[in-house]
């Protein structure tokens, strides 16, 4: 499980920490249905029907995102692991698109398989789906135009009347901001991707989003400067979205636990990072 700091940035940015041990699982709810000895799995149905479909946002940088938002091509550290677990499975992947809003409807609705975003493991989203075991752990951080970066180091100067909060619609951005700055003024941008260019621009103050996309923002946006992102304002972990099937959710943690061992996950980030910091420089 992997711990984001700005110094695990710049280290490939400049490196990037990796901590060593085996990830913990994550508690999943045990009252969750599961397959009857007379039921199929969905492992079973993945394999006969050669095609696992991945639900995936296209706006979250380094995990998955669209150089080109008018076609169905998709990049990004979730998005090279999808194509290693249809690898693993001896199928073909086939990427589905999907919104922070309907992540769980769309899943519930049995529009794609697997849920690859860089998702965060929610208790309110266990109540419906199962998690794979963490990918790394994170927390929420602000992002802000280089001059105000001390005017926001606290929750409680975030929370102050006319300041502009942006935010994408139906995530944990939003939740934690309206939860935490009722005081502010909430700005929703429906493309995640285009909310940093306007607070580059001045349409909006700041964003709270994960450490994570801090760091990677501050490298493609050099007028922007992440917020104490090495010590974030919550904890979370990240794991990959699964319907309630217990049978394609051990296939999957095993696949995840022997990627993270063999350095697979590791060099997939690497190179994401790499490739992001190169397009940044030729801009």
């Amino acid at each position: 499980m992997l711990q984001i700091t700005r110094q695990t940035i710049f280290s490939i940015l400049c490196a990037v920490l990796i901590i060593g041990c085996t990830p913990a699982l994550v508690v999943q709810d045990r009252t969750a249905d599961t397959v009857s000895p007379n039921q199929v799995s969905l492992l079973d149905k993945v394999q006969k029907k050669g095609t696992i479909r991945v639900g995936t946002t296209g706006d979250f940088l380094p995990f998955t995102y669209q150089l080109n938002t008018e076609s169905n091509s998709y990049q990004g550290v979730d998005i090279e692991l999808a194509k290693d677990l249809a690898k693993s499975l001896d199928v073909e992947v086939q990427f589905v698109k999907t919104t922070w809003s309907t992540l769980l409807s769309d899943l519930a609705a049995n529009k794609f398989d697997i849920g690859m975003s860089g998702i965060t493991i929610k208790l309110v989203r266990q109540r419906q789906a199962l998690f794979s075991i963490p990918l790394l752990s994170s927390g929420k951080a602000a992002i802000t135009r280089d001059e105000h970066v001390a005017k926001y180091k606290t929750l409680a100067d975030i929370n102050q009347a006319g300041v502009r909060v942006i935010v994408n619609p139906g995530g944990t951005n939003e939740a934690f901001a309206r939860a935490n700055f009722p005081k502010a003024t909430i700005v929703e941008n429906e493309d995640n991707l285009t909310i940093f260019q306007k607070i580059v621009d001045g349409e909006a103050d700041l964003m709270v989003t994960d450490a994570i996309e801090t760091l990677v923002q501050e490298q493609i946006h050099p007028e922007l400067e992440a917020v104490n992102p090495d010590a974030p304002f919550n904890f979370f972990e990240m794991g990959y979205l699964l319907p309630r099937d217990h049978t394609f959710k051990a296939y999957v943690d095993q696949w995840l636990n022997l990627r993270q061992k063999d350095g697979t996950w590791q060099r997939i980030l690497d190179a994401e990072l790499e490739d992001i910091k190169q397009r940044a420089k030729e801009k």
